[in-house]
């Protein structure tokens, strides 16, 4: 007969559980510390909880283009808004789709409000327009003498933006001097803008022997052609100052063809201008970045074209150069707004920047502008939901209210039904709950992960599904005492079978968060990446602190005792007799009959 293993351990044994205590006790620390080290102590509160704006937009078709809203064009329009929000420094902004024609775009407090849907609702694509003509914004006044200088002329040119090389590279043709021009000129609506010759005069500009004297405006001759006349008498009615007549400006306005727009000087006085086909579109500039010139002393807008870009703008200021003011202009026009004018002194190529009277922000937002201006959809606002600070935080109150009722609701069962073995649940979900705490306060500057109340919710969930999972152990644990076992076989006999049972469970647990949170978008992602969390943090926990602190707590007298208070008392559970292990030998049959 073979000998017994008397060095093996029962199945499912733990050695030294007191290293896998230091390994979760490490993790906490470390945990603890990252978020000391990275300066965020709480985690980022999402829209509902911390205040903020939602704005839905819906996608539109573009003229001539009946299919543009796909879920290609859908895709790129959330990566540009995104970009383009996020270059206001608003780096928690969500940008999401919802639907086939929705984009969703939560704005967190602490940021301009006002200035986001700006950036946001500007979805129109980006175009360069030669500026044909400018004028004050309100409506024409009576026509002025000869004499008069023109009402529409820049008042001071240190208001206008000047396009030029970077700073270190050649210098091309300067622009001749001369007074601006206050009224349309027709010849420039009439054929598409071709580079002048030195002999030629300059589409839509006078000719050097019809220049005006200094004070003077030139007199447009009358156009015959019907298209020009109608835009001539738009252009001389227009109300810049009249929100409504601006909004329909940029409505079915093809790029090909001459258009009116209004804009603001660097006085921030609306002006409004007259503006040839568009030359160079938003698809052209490569990067654009609004930025300190350290050596000058003065914020500048910076601008990069690609290739085929470059060539288009190197045409367009070689022509411009050449004119007097205001046709040296090219505008920036972004939804039927010139978001800024600035003029051309030289021929420029695949780099220039703008300098002017910028300030941080406003060379900023342009720049913003320039890099992500061009969508392929047009959208309009849907709607646009603000929520407050103090309404948010009445719902984060209501939310930890309930999560405090669901967990004192768990520990009144765990100490009712376990008894001592609360003592060991409780200790597993503080440790849980920090796991937790600490992973989600760090994700919030790691990956934008934002607390919002569905997420809240899956937190609360989380509780059940731990505590889920010690009441296994501890059932497993209490049917081998049942079958008549001592407290340290039980512990570790019943270890595999409740592993078993946590595993799928958990697996199954996860698995649903998993779909949940890929199927579907908005703040349902929040419960789905909450609940995976805490159901992954859930098998950390009881592998690394409830089993090993279940093995050490098994040598304890309190409960290998069977203490009544232990939850582990052999009467209560109806255990049967101890099992005994008893050998029988056979006495030799010495009864003489039998022999």
């Amino acid at each position: 007969m073979a000998a017994p293993n008397r060095g093996r351990r029962p199945a499912g044994a733990q050695g030294k559980p007191g290293r896998a205590l230091a390994l979760i006790l490490i993790a906490m620390v470390a945990l603890t510390g990252g978020m000391f080290w990275a300066g965020q102590l709480t985690p980022r509160l999402g829209i509902d909880l911390a205040g903020g704006t939602t704005i839905t937009l819906e996608a539109k078709n573009q003229p001539g283009q009946e299919n543009a809203v796909n879920e290609t064009n859908m895709n790129t329009a959330v990566g540009i808004i995104e970009r383009r929000v996020n270059g206001l420094g608003v780096s928690e902004a969500e940008v999401q789709t919802q639907g086939n024609s929705h984009i969703i775009v939560n704005i967190p407090k602490g940021t301009n409000s006002e200035q986001a849907r700006e950036q946001v609702g500007t979805t129109a694509q980006l175009f360069f327009r030669p500026v044909l003509t400018v004028a004050a914004g309100g409506p024409a006044a009576p026509e002025p003498s000869p004499s008069a200088s023109a009402g529409g002329a820049p008042k001071d040119d240190k208001d206008k933006e000047t396009a030029t090389p970077p700073s270190g590279s050649p210098s091309g043709t300067p622009s001749p001097s001369a007074t601006t021009q206050g009224r349309a000129v027709t010849e420039g609506l009439k054929a598409p803008a071709a580079t002048p010759s030195p002999s030629a005069s300059t589409s839509g500009s006078p000719k050097a022997s019809e220049s005006p004297k200094p004070g003077e405006s030139p007199v447009p001759t009358p156009s015959a052609d019907p298209a020009t006349a109608a835009l001539e008498k738009q252009f001389t009615t227009l109300d810049c100052t009249d929100d409504k007549v601006r909004g329909t400006l940029g409505d079915n306005v093809k790029p090909t063809e001459p258009a009116v727009a209004c804009g603001k000087n660097g006085a921030g006085e609306w002006e409004k201008y007259i503006l040839g086909p568009a030359e160079v579109n938003g698809k052209d500039v490569d990067d654009a970045k609004g930025q300190l010139d350290q050596q000058r002393g003065m914020w500048i807008v910076t601008m990069d074209f690609t290739e085929a870009g470059a060539k288009k703008f190197q045409k367009i200021t070689s022509r411009l150069s050449q004119q007097q003011p205001p046709m040296n202009q090219f505008a920036i026009v972004l939804d039927g707004e010139v978001v800024s004018a600035p003029q051309v002194n030289q021929t420029l190529s695949a780099s220039a920047e703008i300098t002017g009277n910028f300030d941080q922000d406003s060379a900023q937002n342009l720049g913003n502008i320039l890099s992500y201006g061009a969508l392929p959809l047009s959208f309009e606002e849907d709607s646009v939901t603000t929520v407050t600070a103090a309404l948010g935080g009445e719902q984060l109150k209501a939310g930890l209210i309930a999560g405090a009722i669901g967990l004192a609701l768990v520990i009144i069962y765990l100490v009712v039904y376990y008894r001592g073995l609360s003592l060991i649940a409780l200790l597993s979900l503080a440790v849980s709950a920090i796991l937790t705490y600490t992973i989600m306060t760090l994700l919030g500057p790691a990956i934008g992960f934002a607390l919002n109340l569905p997420a809240v919710c899956g937190a609360i969930v989380a509780i059940g599904i731990t505590a889920d999972s010690f009441i296994v152990y501890f059932e497993r644990i209490r049917d081998e005492i049942r079958e008549g076992r001592t407290l340290r076989p039980a512990v570790e006999r019943a270890w595999p079978r409740a592993r078993r049972t946590v595993l799928v469970s958990d697996f199954v647990s996860f698995l649903a968060a998993a779909v949940l949170f890929v199927v579907t978008v908005g703040k349902v992602q929040g419960f789905a990446f909450t609940l995976g969390l805490t159901t992954l943090l859930d098998v950390v926990v009881v592998f690394f602190f409830t089993k090993p602190v279940m093995t050490l707590m098994a040598r304890r007298k309190f409960f290998a005792s069977g203490h009544p208070w232990s939850g582990l008392d052999p009467k209560r559970l109806g255990a049967k007799p101890p099992l005994r292990r008893s050998r029988r030998t056979t006495a030799p049959t010495t009864d003489p009959k039998e022999a």
